[in-house]
């Protein structure tokens, strides 16, 4: 994997500021566990953000280990304190989206751009998972997002301001997940997820202490 050039396009001229981590099977908790743990120190980050973001995050590190068909993924982490943005890359060099998808019969001739297309939708799957992580995040880029991009093979989508494009793009061998959120924007975490689930009390209980906890109320 190219690290230098994901920096070069997605993160120009921001490398001193820049946190990568390479995590597996085996650190994956621990990786995020210590990314959300960094944001979670910078007060002036949106509590509600965090929560949205902390279920997004390690459902998209775990969507490498389970849908790639690779042992590693890369995570690169930037957030711009002045101009309260957080902006995050999650890449591998598995099989990519549309080879991903094909292992469901219902999309075996699904062709890369319409399989980028469907990817954020609700219960899209491959048949190991339930599809709900790049929907997920799809709700926080819509809540809290700047932009968001998928890009595998010669494609890419992209989620901004409200519009849907996908775009010829240089190839990529796997998949690339890139998202900026706003991060002084209050957002409803419950809706990131579809109320399925409660983000914000696992967030809370994982990462604040009872004294935060406290001034939350």
């Amino acid at each position: 994997m190219n690290l230098l050039t994901l920096i070069k396009q997605y993160f120009p001229s921001k490398n001193e500021d820049l946190t990568i981590d390479v995590f597996d099977e085996k650190n994956i908790y621990d990786v995020y566990q210590r990314v959300v743990g960094v944001l979670t120190q910078h007060i002036e980050i949106e509590t509600t953000v965090l929560q949205a973001l902390s279920y997004c995050f390690y459902e998209i590190l775990d969507n490498v280990l389970i849908h790639s068909g690779k042992e590693l993924g890369t995570v690169i982490t930037h957030y711009d304190a002045v101009n309260h943005v957080l902006s995050f890359l999650v890449a591998d060099d598995g099989i990519g989206v549309r080879e991903s998808l094909s292992e469901n019969e219902k999309y075996a001739e699904i062709s890369e751009s319409e399989a980028l297309r469907i990817c954020v939708k609700d219960a899209i799957t491959d048949g190991k998972g339930m599809g709900f992580g790049l929907y997920s995040t799809s709700l926080l880029a819509r809540d809290a997002g700047l932009k968001f991009d998928v890009r595998s093979g010669n494609h890419t989508l992209t989620l901004q301001s409200g519009d849907e494009a996908i775009s010829d793009s240089e190839f990529w061998q796997g998949t690339i997940i890139y998202l900026q959120i706003q991060t002084n924007k209050e957002i409803n975490p419950a809706e990131v997820v579809a109320n399925r689930t409660n983000v914000a009390a696992q967030y809370n209980e994982t990462f604040l202490n009872d004294n935060e906890l406290e001034e939350l109320w």
